[in-house]
């Protein structure tokens, strides 16, 4: 009775070591698809700031604030909402100067700079928003991007354009080997992700509104995807 235990519990133990090692010999392939989406954007986001020199530091930054007042009124003006004008940066540094007679760099003064994160929800307006911001006391502009509001329909299609690309992968490469596509094992998401389309101009003090080519924005996926091989 004891060897009859015995045999059945290694055949017990045995069996579902012989499916593990099955399983891990199964033939398979794995390919990653890629997709694209491009949309018309429906939003824009633009870093500008003020910047101010004065003789102290805090000269340099009341005179700072105060012509950041003015351009975040002007802002409110042109219809930007609170929620969408954050600060960005904000920095005060000595103004050094190197003497000609080659002596040691002394401080000639304070730089103050503001910085500031803009959405622009109505793209129409954005030309009419950077003119408006430089006229009173935006003197820093790092550029401008754009990006849709909600990309979540744009990446929802982007995800289907990968698996459908990593479909179509499968089937060329099982085909150009001559063996049979199996059943999906596995799929695991490479990422999601919205490309803004950046857009960079000088400063300039123009009489009428900035003009703008927004263009299109791209909204990428790509999955991995592991498929058996018919034996």
């Amino acid at each position: 009775m004891r060897i009859l235990n015995a045999l059945m519990l290694a055949t017990a133990l045995t069996l579902p070591l012989a499916a593990a090692v099955q399983a891990a010999d199964t033939a398979r392939i794995t390919v990653t698809g890629e997709g694209r989406v491009d949309a018309r954007p429906d939003m824009a986001t633009i870093t500008l700031g003020v910047m101010t020199e004065a003789k102290t530091a805090a000269e340099a930054m009341a005179a700072n604030s105060a012509e950041l007042a003015r351009v975040l009124e002007r802002l409110r003006a042109t219809g930007i909402a609170d929620r969408d004008a954050q600060t960005s940066g904000l920095s005060l540094n000595p103004n050094w100067q190197v003497p000609a007679d080659g002596t040691a760099a002394v401080i000639t003064g304070y730089i103050a700079q503001n910085m500031l994160t803009v959405r622009v929800r109505a793209l129409d307006n954005l030309g009419t928003t950077l003119d408006a911001a430089v006229q009173d006391g935006a003197n820093a502009l790092n550029g401008v991007s754009f990006g849709l509001t909600d990309p979540a329909p744009q990446m929802d299609e982007a995800r289907k354009r990968a698996v459908a690309d990593a479909m179509a992968r499968a089937r060329l490469l099982t085909l150009a080997a001559g063996v049979d596509l199996g059943p999906i094992i596995a799929i695991t998401e490479g990422g999601a992700y919205q490309q803004p389309e950046p857009m960079f101009r000088q400063m300039a003090e123009a009489a009428k509104a900035v003009p703008i080519a927004e263009g299109e924005v791209s909204v990428s996926a790509a999955v991995t995807v592991v498929f058996g091989l018919k034996q």
